[in-house]
């Protein structure tokens, strides 16, 4: 069965599950997530972990991400972007100086309010079923993090495309709007694509008729990148026969006094075991990603 990361230049239109449940036909594996959900007007990197890569999802989901956005001033619509209804028109007198002055407030540590039109549970309700229903309530902020933020280029008196660098949470489309809001002319989103996530570029990744070009082949496999490539920043050590037998067996840790910190561990034939971490003499799995009785 496969197993390993293939990464997604999610098309326009599509959901990030859809985008899953496709692979699940194509590869036949049942075992199949996503890092980061882009929503269907998003385009770009889309992480896809297959069989037991699944594992690693959580790890990934943590990671920085990067977006090339368009933001729109004069704007301002109900879900922030311009999938949305129009609610307000402003005549746009901003120049991009201004637009450059504004920035640096929406960079480094900041508060963002989740928008209406979003997954969040309140109460058991995600907000945008809410917001279909034309409710408003009342939302906490959280605390994001904008690593960079710099105009792209200028498309035209009122587009622009901003390249934004930023933690886990961030909603681009919030960071438009407040953009527009903070120039007094107002701002929506009219597009997104995500060029980084997890570490992961456009570079690395496929289309899916590419992918489903190899899977008819009978090559869909060689497009998956292996587990541990997801742990690349991490050193490596490699354990001996019995160490690796007693990891699968009984997830027995072993003994070390000269390591110190997280590691991917290897078993002898190269096979990637564990992401594991030194503690008190051992290293203990963090996350374990061998089949449990295979040798």
């Amino acid at each position: 069965m496969p197993n390993g990361i293939i990464i997604i230049d999610k098309p326009a239109d599509w959901t990030s599950m859809d985008v899953c449940a496709k692979l699940r036909g194509l590869f036949r594996e049942r075992r199949i997530g996503h890092a980061g959900t882009l929503d269907p007007m998003a385009t770009g990197v889309l992480p896809v972990f297959v069989g037991r890569a699944t594992r690693a999802v959580e790890f990934s989901a943590e990671g920085e991400k990067e977006y090339l956005a368009g933001l729109r001033l004069g704007v301002v619509t109900d879900t922030q972007d311009t999938s949305g209804h129009t609610l307000v028109k402003h005549p746009v007198i901003t120049d991009r100086t201004a637009l450059e002055g504004v920035l640096p407030q929406f960079r480094g540590a900041i508060d963002q309010m989740p928008p209406m039109y979003s997954a969040i549970k309140i109460n058991g309700q995600k907000l945008y079923d809410l917001a279909r229903k034309g409710k408003e309530v009342e939302r906490n902020t959280r605390t994001i993090t904008i690593h960079s933020l710099e105009i792209e280029s200028q498309e035209s008196p009122t587009d622009y495309l901003i390249r934004v660098r930023c933690s886990k949470g961030t909603y681009v489309r919030t960071i438009c709007h407040d953009i527009g809001a903070a120039l007094g002319c107002g701002g929506t989103m009219y597009s997104l694509r995500r060029t980084m996530a997890a570490d992961f570029t456009l570079d690395e990744a496929v289309t899916l008729d590419e992918v489903i070009q190899a899977v008819e082949e009978g090559r869909g496999a060689s497009l998956l990148t292996s587990i541990d490539h997801s742990f690349r920043q991490y050193p490596s050590i490699t354990c001996t026969e019995t160490e690796e037998h007693r990891f699968i067996r009984n997830g027995t840790p072993y003994a070390t006094t000269e390591l110190n910190g997280t590691y991917r561990v290897y078993g002898v034939q190269g096979d990637f075991l564990m992401l594991g971490i030194v503690a008190d003499g051992q290293i203990k799995a963090i996350k374990s990603f061998f089949d449990v009785l295979v040798k």
